[in-house]
């Protein structure tokens, strides 16, 4: 029987150099490279930092300094019992801004990452330079479109959202979200990555590398059990009064430029979900779906996605 990976196997080797930082009381993994202004790299589920090695290099040549984090209960970042709340991952990553030195960063999250790039920009709005968002929608455009479907069953527009959604219901069990996530090896998480991308991508050997890596990184213990828990708070919040004070937070408008990525065969969230986080977004904002894509543009057309970042990041920092 083969031991559980140990979370320093996620400090994968390349030209990026990795650190510890010390941030709202944990200890965040990052992986840094290049110089000139601050790009925060936010990943989604079911990834970890090493999603962003493409956007890495890329902004790093375009001369920004490019950092990948694992958010909190990733990879070789801490892994906490509590603190999966919205509150308090922005304020780690509001924490991680200060801690390394910048005033500022402009954020790039991928679905999580996304919403919790919003939720900075609500709830310390002075960190942000501006906001892109690959894969998914504001949080309240989520939330409406989910709770839409559950209260309007009968519209089936409403119900679309809520059934791409259902991974959000699944993870409410107790442990056997977990026990799924992990078995023969973390196979779900291959199947996930397979059945929200593009037809494309999935007959490419990128396609067996991003799988195999990532199935790697859920095995790291205690991984599994913190990727469940974003999920339990965004759905039991709803019913309780911090799910309240939350929503009111963060529906303001950004006051900074977003740049929305979508992939138009994203079965996760869908493209209509992300087309109605409009009043959210803030002055000289920009939203390109791309053909053939699914959830996950910066992997499946890294080309295309690290392209629309340079030009974005040009354009909002003249």
């Amino acid at each position: 029987m083969s031991l559980p990976p140990d979370p320093s196997t996620a400090r994968l080797p390349g030209p990026w150099a990795h650190h510890d930082v010390s941030a709202n009381g944990i200890r965040l993994h990052v992986a840094e490279l290049g110089e000139g202004p601050l790009v925060l790299l936010l990943h989604g589920f079911p990834e970890f930092w090493w999603a962003w090695r493409g956007q890495l290099t890329a902004l790093a040549e375009a001369g920004y300094r490019a950092v990948a984090v694992d958010l909190r209960g990733y990879g070789d970042s801490d892994k906490p019992p509590r603190g999966y709340d919205g509150w308090t991952l922005a304020g780690d990553v509001a924490g991680l801004v200060k801690a390394l030195g910048e005033q500022r960063a402009h954020l790039v999250g991928h679905a999580w990452g996304g919403m919790l790039a919003w939720t900075l920009s609500a709830l310390h709005p002075r960190l942000v330079s501006s906001i892109a968002v690959l894969g998914g929608a504001h949080p309240l455009a989520l939330r409406r479109a989910v709770w839409l479907g559950l209260t309007r069953p009968f519209r089936r527009a409403a119900r679309a959202q809520t059934r791409s959604s259902r991974h959000l219901f699944a993870a409410q069990l107790p442990r056997l979200p977990e026990a799924r996530l992990t078995r023969n090896a973390a196979s779900q998480v291959e199947a996930l990555l397979r059945g929200w991308s593009g037809p494309d991508w999935r007959q490419t050997s990128a396609f067996v590398e991003v799988a195999r890596t990532h199935r790697t990184a859920m095995l790291i213990p205690g991984v599994a059990h913190s990727a469940m828990e974003y999920y339990r708070w965004s759905v039991r919040s709803q019913f309780r009064s911090d799910g309240r004070h939350f929503a009111e937070a963060v529906d303001r408008r950004a006051a900074v430029p977003v740049l929305q990525v979508h992939g138009r065969l994203d079965p996760c969230f869908l493209p209509g979900t992300a087309a109605r986080s409009s009043p959210w977004t803030g002055p000289r904002s920009q939203r390109v779906e791309l053909p053939g894509i699914g959830h996950f543009p910066h992997h499946e057309a890294p080309d295309q996605v690290n392209d629309l970042l340079v030009r974005f990041l040009a354009r909002v920092a003249g």
